[in-house]
């Protein structure tokens, strides 16, 4: 029973890798051996596993020998690079990346929507967009019920999806505005500062960006529905870590709040935080650090003469549930 497991972790030093190695840590992952990859620059120096100092290697065609799983979270052409020797070596790559999610033989996973897709890997799982994991945490359970139709998001994305730059620029601006100097946006197109910025990832030629189409066609990959017609706008805002998302929702059949609370209340993964008379509803405060989705502002769209439409506001901790955590559960399903 007590069998334990080498694992390496690619991208070690950045935030989803530290967060990483805390979470394999915190939930006690039978790891025997664990090696610590990343660039030439940061090999030799160490990080903390267990008490115990791991030197940093730096990442090479032979570092996943003997490997079981492989964490990674180093960018995607790191990972296609890579992708080949990890395979050949006998681990199991786990992907943070967008660069492998739509291939058909890549099976997409959270796994609290569909973790019987992890049994179809050729070596391979990849981890979903984190707007789109903290996204369908809460909505997963609401279609299994009622099927899902149409979905509208907004979302609030936390400067942590930039990675380490994007959250040190937050602090730097809001300083350097507080103290009227003079700001250089270097992290994002645009001050960050006491501003947010409707552009995230790149912009397709249908006036969308590619974060927008990921939350749409990694939904339908998971779903497997590709019926259900989806519409979003990603917003970066000046928020440290935590996403939240504003959603509506359209289904087949009627659902009521209080059957929407009940759903989510009985799902695993999500907190139901639903008490607007004494002021509690999500916030990217609350989810920082959470393991768990908050849900709330849960109510009847009365945009519509029936009662097939929610609304329903969620946060959730971007750097762990919308990445370091869920590659390590998926480790755990494996």
């Amino acid at each position: 029973m007590s069998k334990s497991y080498t694992v390496a972790v690619a991208g070690a030093t950045g935030a989803v890798g530290i967060e990483m190695i805390k979470t394999l840590e915190k939930r006690n992952f039978p790891v025997g051996n664990l090696k610590l990859l990343a660039s030439a620059r940061s090999a030799g120096k160490t990080l903390k596993f267990k008490g115990e100092d791991i030197v940093i290697e730096e990442m090479t065609s032979n570092s996943f020998k003997g490997v079981d799983i492989a964490l990674f979270s180093a960018g995607g052409d790191i990972s296609k690079q890579f992708r080949a020797d990890v395979v050949k070596s006998g681990a199991v790559m786990i992907d943070n990346s967008s660069a492998f999610r739509m291939e058909d033989d890549v099976p997409l996973v959270i796994p609290e929507v569909n973790p019987e897709d992890i049994k179809k890997h050729n070596g391979v799982i990849a981890n979903p967009n984190c707007s789109t994991i903290i996204m369908l945490v809460a909505v997963a359970p609401l279609h299994r019920a009622k099927k899902l139709r149409r979905l509208v998001a907004a979302t609030y994305q936390a400067t942590s999806g930039a990675g380490a730059k994007g959250m040190e620029e937050l602090q730097i601006q809001t300083r350097q505005l507080l103290n009227g100097e003079p700001i250089e946006p270097k992290a994002f197109a645009h001050r960050i500062g006491f501003n947010l910025i409707p552009h995230i990832d790149s912009f397709l030629d249908n006036g969308y960006t590619k974060e927008e189409l990921k939350m749409l066609n990694e939904t339908r990959k998971m779903l497997h529905d590709d019926s259900i017609q989806i519409s979003c706008t990603c917003v970066r805002v000046p928020v440290l870590r935590a996403h939240s998302e504003s959603l509506n929702l359209e289904f087949a059949e009627e659902i009521t709040p209080e059957e929407a609370r009940a759903i989510l209340a009985a799902a695993p993964g999500v907190t139901v935080v639903d008490d607007p008379a004494n002021k509690l509803y999500p916030m990217p405060v609350d989810a920082t650090e959470q393991y768990n989705i908050l849900a709330g502002r849960i109510r009847q769209d009365i945009s519509r003469n029936d009662r097939r439409g929610l609304d329903i506001f969620v946060s959730g901790d971007q750097v762990l549930k919308g990445a370091a955590l869920n590659a390590v559960q998926i480790a755990e399903l494996l």
